[in-house]
């Protein structure tokens, strides 16, 4: 299976980034917005404004000192191969890569912390809650349910195991897992955890500890009303 990859922080682009020989689009700070109705019965929280869902997203003055903003690349775009991964497989080449999650309205962040390779990005999401909910869902369970599995980008092979995580309740429902990625001899882990409150999906990736030490200052902030 020959794909392209995509522009998101979930799924196997996430740790791409970090490898040395693997190359994919990533983004500055970027703001969209959506319209959606509600699954839960709760308001839909939709997002009308096109900076509304970007002023959500964590800044630098929440996340504290040592956090700089990862500056903007040129789009590089690389042929993926997943092998061993039968699920990911039958969701097709966009899903494999993470690009059921390019929902039309969204917003993303990415930081660096301090002299480190230690990142830790933040997307949003806007849509209705069964899309949203689907979308991830399919993804996450295909991704958890291959421990292992294998992603030739740009002709470097790249070990991945997955491992789904337990997770406290937030929102309406939540996704989390830890993937642990090898190529030419050096290992990136990245947590991924995933949240749907009402129309909004919020997902934090990166370093475990700063996943861990941001997530629920994210959640608030996103679904914080005015």
């Amino acid at each position: 299976m020959r794909v392209r990859v995509a522009t998101t922080a979930l799924g196997i682009t996430a740790a791409l980034l970090a490898l040395p020989a693997c190359s994919t689009d990533t983004t500055g700070t970027k703001h969209q917005t959506s319209s959606s109705s509600s699954r839960t019965g709760k308001p839909s929280g939709a997002v009308q404004n096109p900076a509304a869902l970007g002023s959500r997203l964590l800044d630098q003055s929440d996340l504290g000192s040592g956090y700089l903003p990862k500056p903007e690349r040129p789009a590089q775009h690389d042929d993926v191969t997943v092998i061993g991964c039968p699920a990911l497989s039958e969701l097709g080449g966009d899903a494999a890569t993470g690009g059921t999650l390019a929902f039309p309205h969204k917003a993303k962040a990415d930081f660096t912390y301090g002299n480190s390779s230690s990142e830790i990005s933040e997307e949003l999401y806007s849509d209705s809650p069964n899309k949203l909910s689907d979308g991830i869902d399919r993804i996450f369970d295909a991704m958890t349910g291959c421990p292992t599995y294998q992603v030739v980008a740009g002709g470097t092979p790249v070990d991945v195991t997955s491992q789904k995580l337990p997770v406290p309740h937030r929102g309406d429902e939540e996704w989390s897992q830890l993937l642990t990625f090898l190529a030419e001899g050096r290992s990136t882990v990245v947590k991924q955890t995933a949240i749907r409150d009402g129309s909004l999906l919020l997902v934090v990736s990166g370093s475990p500890a700063l996943v861990d030490r941001h997530l629920d200052k994210a959640l608030a902030k996103a679904t914080a009303t005015s």
